[in-house]
């Protein structure tokens, strides 16, 4: 190490940087390769500081290592000596992986030879200055002098950068003279015409959204737009060599072929769940990723169930996982298992063990975790006996973890020797006892994505450092080899995702299931009224972006008051009911009130009511003492009746023996016979008793799971006010019969979703949010 520490600093590292560089084995395999060649290629002479920094730049950045020699060569024969240069190489010989390269075409794309002279600079820079002199003059130093560079640079595309800088410098001196007060100002900002405020050109800020063909915007972008085309800079299928870290191997170009040959460049996705627990609203940005990208780009998306661990497999979990992939609106081409491959999975880990790259180990537990774990005393056993120990696994000859097939090579994070299959005496769920071994996640995904012929593997930021075994596993078996692509996670504040987490809720008693609607899984928000397109448009809203999203509830809250004020017909309730009579109307009376459905577009429907002398209204809707600046009843205060077309005032109020008031005789009047009342309340009369349960947040700290801000916990930061069972709600008749899931706006109160717990002769609400945020919650 002291050597190689001695030879790195020798090309001009940093002591520090060379010490970073030791640490990637890789890299620093590479770069002591290339030392080593240009050494050779001079004679024995030792590398400069110029040479060395451009080897330091091919060897960090060169995926194809047998290019190494060929482009050594040009760097330390100087034909190759600007970074534009190496960088035009490094672009050809990934878009030219087959042997032979042409030397003529190669050197023709990195301006080999090209020579640049002082006079051609001064030349092709005075030119440009002499474009630009008019605006030069009048903006002086503040005008954009990149303008220049990019200008120079596009007429002599092998010169020096550093050099036409120098000489633009030089000649806008000599041009301006040097720079005044008024030039080391600030230049101040054009302030912007204000756009005219009509509906065709009115500006749309951040928070606002429009609709086009169902497909939520944001700013100018909807979500099948993100995921559309150049948006995300992905590859295009077949194209995978192109790709930054892509190894190409001498058979790579074959297998992208026989890939195109059966895809037809057709986009394939794939969203691979483990079917041991219920999705959450993380897996809602992976399932809008994943079949998002295939549909916008024509493509199709697999739903693969990662079925290897079956002591927590379930077929809850695989009915599940497929209701909310399909309920968020998605259908998968195909359902797939990785069981489906296990044959073959195993067929391909013969063939690994026999290609040297795979061996029998007998560490257990402990020993095989972290970056830290002991290097493995089988490492080097022969190929032979790793094949005999691998089938008596396959037989059953061995106990749990007294054995485990691994894969000899170092993962990014520094792991070494990933485990690939491991014994488990269980039943799995599909193949019953026919396997005692099973393969891990970093043996299986990949090898199932080549299966399938993915073309773009998505997956969670997370995965990056397995990034180097997906490739390195296909490309040792000689397979097709996908492209995996990360992005960053959906995180919520306020909540709990992890399985354990969630498990450890319900058996405590703190929540009654998966999905109860406190939670962020999935079917807790199916079930407290969430509609599916709220959660895709908030998945639009917070973007495809690859960095970690810690996102507010209060933000998902108001994408789904967006979707249910245009889709939940109105209907009227009362949580806290307080008897009224209207004393001017016979007992007997009954009007019926036509209540529009959308009171926004009444075009879109409407229901009737009944209404007689006892109606009821919200306690709170009344006081007993007038206080400045209440709008609604009181003894000198009339309101009306929302829909009705009267105004009540209060005759009378009856107490009960406490002093609480249980009754308002009132009378009333045609509302155009009256004074216009300040406010109008909602009612119901003949109303249906149900049950409503509002809930809250159901922890009261912002990251319950840092133990900084809860030391006891999450467990102990259970809001105890999370949920509110309101027994004898009162509802208009107009939700009679409503199925389960069906949801309502109740005017003036918030959003309802009928609960599952429902029967025929009692419905049962959930408030799904407010009408509005409460600016407490922010």
């Amino acid at each position: 190490m002291a050597d190689a520490l001695t030879l790195f600093t020798s090309i001009g590292l940093s002591e520090q940087k060379a010490k970073e560089t030791l640490k990637n084995e890789a890299l620093s395999s590479a770069l002591r390769e290339a030392i080593t060649l240009a050494q050779s290629v001079l004679g024995g002479q030792a590398v400069d500081r110029a040479t060395g920094t451009l080897l330091y730049g091919l060897a960090s950045r060169l995926r194809d290592p047998r290019r190494l020699p060929f482009l050594t060569q040009y760097i330390a024969l100087r034909r190759i000596s600007t970074e534009l240069q190496i960088t035009a190489a490094l672009d050809y010989v990934k878009s030219h992986p087959q042997d032979p390269i042409s030397q003529e075409e190669f050197e023709s794309a990195c301006g080999v030879g090209v020579v640049i002279t002082p006079e051609q600079i001064e030349d092709a820079v005075e030119a440009v200055i002499k474009k630009h002199r008019e605006q030069l003059l009048q903006e002086r130093y503040h005008f954009n002098m990149g303008l220049l560079m990019g200008e120079a640079r596009s007429t002599l595309k092998w010169a020096d950068g550093k050099i036409i800088k120098n000489e633009v410098d030089m000649q806008v001196l000599h041009l301006l003279g040097p720079k005044t007060e008024a030039d080391l100002e600030k230049k101040a900002k054009t302030p912007r015409a204000k756009a005219p405020e009509n509906n065709n050109n009115k500006r749309k800020t951040k928070e606002e959204e429009e609709t086009l063909n169902g497909e939520v915007k944001l700013e100018g972008k909807s979500l099948m737009e993100q995921l559309r085309g150049e948006a995300l800079k992905f590859h295009k299928p077949g194209e995978n060599y192109k790709t930054e870290g892509y190894v190409v191997t001498p058979h790579t170009m074959t297998l992208l072929k026989q890939h195109l040959d059966i895809t037809g460049g057709q986009v394939r996705t794939r969203f691979p769940p483990e079917p041991n627990g219920i999705l959450h609203i993380g897996h809602a940005k992976a399932i809008n990723f994943n079949f998002g990208f295939a549909k916008a780009n024509d493509g199709i998306c697999f739903l693969r169930y990662d079925d290897t661990n079956p002591e927590k497999e379930e077929e809850k979990y695989f009915t599940g996982i497929r209701d909310m992939v399909e309920w968020l609106g998605y259908k998968p081409y195909a359902v797939t298992h990785a069981s489906d491959n296990f044959q073959q999975l195993y067929d391909w880990a013969v063939e690994l063990i026999r290609r040297g790259h795979a061996y029998i180990c007998h560490q257990r537990g402990e020993e095989l975790k972290g970056p830290s774990a002991p290097p493995s005393p089988w490492r080097d056993r022969p190929v032979e006996e790793s094949l005999v120990l691998f089938e008596r696994m396959r037989k059953g000859l061995f106990a749990e973890g007294e054995a485990t097939l691994r894969m000899k090579m170092v993962m990014e994070d520094g792991k070494m020797d990933p485990v690939a299959y491991r014994i488990k005496y269980t039943a799995h769920h599909r193949t019953g006892d026919q396997w005692c071994i099973y393969p891990t996640y970093d043996y299986t995904h990949c090898l199932c994505d080549s299966i399938e012929h993915i073309t773009h593997s998505l997956c969670t930021k997370e995965f990056q450092a397995r990034r180097s075994s997906y490739f390195w596993l296909c490309n040792a078996l000689d397979v097709y080899c996908p492209v995996q692509w990360e992005y960053g996670r959906l995180n919520l504040t306020y909540t709990v995702v992890s399985k354990r987490k969630i498990i450890k809720l319900v058996e405590t008693g703190a929540v009654r299931d998966w999905d109860d609607p406190r939670l962020f899984t999935l079917t807790a928000l199916r079930r407290r009224g969430f509609p599916p397109e709220a959660i895709n448009n908030f998945c639009a809203r917070v973007g495809v972006t690859v960095a970690q999203t810690t996102m507010e509830p209060h933000l998902l809250e108001a994408c789904v008051r967006d979707v249910l004020n245009d889709c939940a017909p109105r209907a009227m309730a009362v949580l806290e009911p307080l008897r009224v009579t209207i004393t001017n109307l016979p007992p007997d009376a009954q009007t019926e009130v036509r209540v529009p459905d959308f009171p926004a577009d009444e075009s879109r429907g409407s229901h009737t009511v009944p209404l007689s002398s006892t109606i009821y209204i919200e306690h709170t809707d009344f006081r007993e003492v007038m206080e400045k600046g209440y709008k609604r009843l009181t003894p000198e205060q009339p309101v009306g009746l929302r829909h009705a077309g009267y105004v009540i005032s209060v005759q009378r109020v009856v107490k009960d023996g406490s002093g609480r008031v249980v009754e308002l005789q009132v009378s009333c009047s045609r509302t155009e016979s009256a004074e216009k009342p300040k406010a109008f309340v909602h009612w119901v009369s003949q109303p249906l008793r149900c049950e409503v349960r509002l809930y809250e947040r159901l922890f009261l700290h912002k990251n319950p799971e840092d133990a900084s801000e809860v030391p006891g916990g999450f467990l102990s930061d259970i809001n105890p006010d999370s949920l509110q069972v309101v027994s004898d709600a009162l509802v208009d008749r107009s939700v009679s019969g409503a199925s389960v899931f069906s949801k309502f706006q109740f005017e003036r109160v918030g959003f309802f979703s009928v609960d599952p717990d429902s029967t025929p002769e009692r419905l049962v609400f959930n408030r799904t949010v407010t009408l509005k945020e409460d600016p407490g919650k922010i």
